[in-house]
């Protein structure tokens, strides 16, 4: 676990910053800033469209008595992207879009869904079916 903080904490900032100065140095200083503004606006707009998208189905799953399970998923993995687009630089860009976009996240969400799957029958968390 210390690692995994260590790496969240210390390692992904520093390539961050070694990214956007490489940028800087290769395509100046304002499109630099130009282009994290960008994937900022486009970030923003995206998880608003595919937010709302998801709660929307979520609300049908609910009044057909249904559990929505894909959906609250897919609203998890919104919300992780919309959040790592807050942060400035183009590594968690590229990761907060790739949760964001359909295509990418169903691939990404195959992936949780096996990975809670192993997590559930090691007993390490519980999940309950309706």
């Amino acid at each position: 676990m210390f690692i995994r903080l260590l790496i969240l904490f210390i390692v992904i900032p520093i390539v961050e910053i070694y990214v956007l100065l490489q940028a800087g140095e290769i395509i100046g200083l304002g499109p630099t800033v130009a282009l994290v503004l960008l994937t900022g606006v486009a970030g923003a707009y995206l998880a608003r469209t595919q937010g709302s998208e998801t709660v929307r189905k979520i609300q049908l799953a609910l009044e057909r008595g249904e559990m929505p399970t894909e959906e609250l998923l897919d609203g998890a993995m919104i919300l992780a992207g919309g959040l790592t687009l807050l942060t400035p630089g183009f590594c968690t860009d590229l990761a907060g879009f790739c949760l964001l976009v359909p295509v990418t996240r169903n691939m990404i969400k195959q992936w949780v869904r096996h990975w809670l799957e192993k997590m559930s029958s090691q007993g390490n968390i519980r999940i309950y079916r309706g």
